[in-house]
């Protein structure tokens, strides 16, 4: 959508001066008199995205804000309900950089439900029914907030990873896990989904998605990630992540790798507890720090530090809080936004409450403070401690100019990418779902189901999803093969058939002649999963992760 003016002039390359010409041209023949023309010089590129001229521009502009001005361009806040006349004035009173919509925020269609939580990313509720021009509408008045007086968009920014993480569902495409596209073990179709997805984003408005989530799950024994990681494997990971940045940067929209130095291999819920991460670095860089310095040699602008204590770099210290974690991630040779995770979680709540966690953050290297608990607060803190020499003013220079460049290179992406309406991407969406299911037992060919099926487990929704589905491939449903659901990621079941349609742990210990992992629960997911059943279509995914006895690589295959 195009919310951006001729205002981001400011942000333009400037021309090279002319190359010196020949004596003749490619052919032989005289030169004219008069110089031809000559192609203008690349413009100088940052290693993470923006110009060197807009990083030039954003510390011109960063050098005219006053304390309070600059202090507002380096967070993000949430806000409740769906009505965002507060959260406008808040904005404008405060010059904040930008604003973060969560599942509460979501005006809905008649009968809707958003789904989604007011804080941290956690996992969102049923089907939305997206007002999709109110929604428009609301980021559009966002827009003209944040920019007013500036040469720049605001962030308006979104969770939208696709499975348990999206904000927003339907009429917007819904997507499967992450780990589907790890099972599918094709980049190429996660660049593709990415870009499709973060196209209707910027259609609604949206600035920046706060995904792809690039951890390196360690399998059950992660609480939190589990399916939004792509894969146990860094390197498959690491693959993965790169093609999702690439997708969004396709669509003009800003990724946010995410969570330093690694949230997968820890055993705590950082939404409630501070995990503690016991390996050395040395194990970190095999293993978790391989898709972000992958994401970050390919130029990624931005990355969230999660709120895990590692003992090898600062004990006891979340890393969105700890300098040495921040040491350790430009160490990989990140230059780009650093972002907290949300600063309202549990593990930042119980060590620094109220404004001090924003401070600390900013003191620490973030460049970019995500969802204080208060941010009029932490906003009176972060300039009190400016003011008093706490925290250097060069240092919030230095985080206000780098978002202040991001935004600037990121509104020229925006007029070029275009954008995509509600829905477009179902068809990727659904070549994803048939690419990534599972057979991890059971034949890989013919029909795994008789004439109908009887639907148990999981959600309503889940039941009523795969039931159409069945009913318009001419399945019967209410008696015959029983299909069993498995809606959360450990939980096992029985019966003929077993499908997992998030992590696929629970498969491990499950009682059925054949198991299926999905990794999802949209629309297409389902119609996927019928076709399998009914030996219409191959099962070419493979397990991305160990699955109890049956090791990361286990399935049908490629047919």
């Amino acid at each position: 959508m195009a919310f951006l003016t001729a205002a981001l002039a400011l942000s333009a390359c400037t021309p090279g001066s002319p190359a010196g010409g020949g004596d003749a041209t490619p052919g032989g023949a005289p030169a004219s008199s008069a110089p031809g023309p000559t192609a203008a010089p690349e413009p100088e590129r940052t290693s993470w995205g923006p110009l060197v001229s807009d990083v030039r521009a954003a510390r011109a502009a960063v050098a005219e804000m006053s304390l309070p001005e600059k202090t507002g361009q380096v967070f993000v806040d949430y806000y409740t309900g769906t009505d965002p006349a507060a959260e406008l004035a808040t904005a404008r009173r405060l010059h904040l950089g930008g604003v973060i919509v969560m599942g509460d925020n979501v005006p809905l269609a008649r009968g809707g439900d958003a789904g989604g939580g007011a804080a941290g990313e956690g996992a969102a509720g049923g089907a939305s029914g997206v007002d999709t021009k109110a929604l428009a509408r609301v980021t559009a008045r966002f827009h003209q907030e944040l920019s007013a007086g500036r040469d720049w968009p605001g962030i308006v920014s979104v969770d939208q990873e696709g499975g348990m993480v999206a904000r927003l569902k339907s009429p917007l495409t819904e997507w499967p896990t992450p780990m589907a596209f790890g099972a599918a073990g094709d980049p190429e179709l996660t660049e593709q989904a990415q870009r499709a997805m973060d196209a209707e984003l910027a259609g609604l408005g949206f600035t920046v998605n706060f995904s792809p989530d690039a951890d390196v799950t360690i399998g059950p024994a992660d609480p939190v990630i589990g399916a939004r990681s792509f894969s146990s494997d860094p390197d498959a990971a690491a693959d993965h992540t790169v093609a999702a940045v690439r997708g969004a940067l396709a669509a003009g929209v800003l990724p946010a790798v995410k969570h330093f130095p690694g949230h997968g291999s820890v055993t705590t819920d950082s939404h409630v507890g501070l995990p503690a991460q016991d390996a050395r670095v040395q194990e970190l860089r095999g293993r978790d720090w391989v898709p972000f310095e992958r994401s970050i040699e390919a130029g990624a602008p931005m990355v969230m530090l999660g709120h895990i204590a590692v003992d090898a770099l600062e004990p006891g210290v979340p890393s969105s809080l700890s300098a040495a974690s921040y040491k350790a991630l430009r160490g990989l040779g990140f230059e780009g936004v650093a972002v907290t995770d949300a600063l309202n979680m549990g593990a930042v709540e119980q060590s620094a409450p109220g404004g001090g966690a924003a401070v600390e953050a900013l003191a620490a290297g973030a460049d970019l403070l995500l969802m204080p608990t208060g941010v009029a607060e932490a906003h009176a803190a972060v300039v009190a401690a400016v003011e008093s020499g706490e925290v250097p003013e060069s240092r919030l220079d230095q985080a206000a100019t780098r978002v202040v460049a991001m935004m600037m290179w990121q509104g020229r992406m925006a007029e070029d990418a275009g954008d995509a309406l509600p829905g477009d991407g179902a068809d990727t969406a659904l070549a994803a779902a048939r690419a990534s299911v599972t057979v991890v037992s059971g034949a890989c060919s013919g029909p795994l189901v008789g004439d109908g099926i009887r639907i148990v487990g999981g959600t309503a929704a889940d039941r009523d999803r795969l039931g159409a589905s069945a009913r318009g491939a001419g399945l019967g449903v209410g008696s015959g093969t029983l299909v069993t659901l498995l809606g959360g990621s450990h939980t096992p079941g029985s019966g003929d058939v077993v499908v997992a349609l998030d992590a696929p742990w629970g498969l491990a210990s499950s009682s059925a002649q054949t198991r299926i992992a999905l990794y999802g629960r949209a629309p297409e997911s389902f119609e996927a999963l019928v076709d399998v059943l009914l030996g219409d279509e191959p099962a070419p995914g493979t397990l991305p992760a160990d699955v109890g006895d049956y090791p990361a690589g286990t399935g049908c295959g490629p047919p």
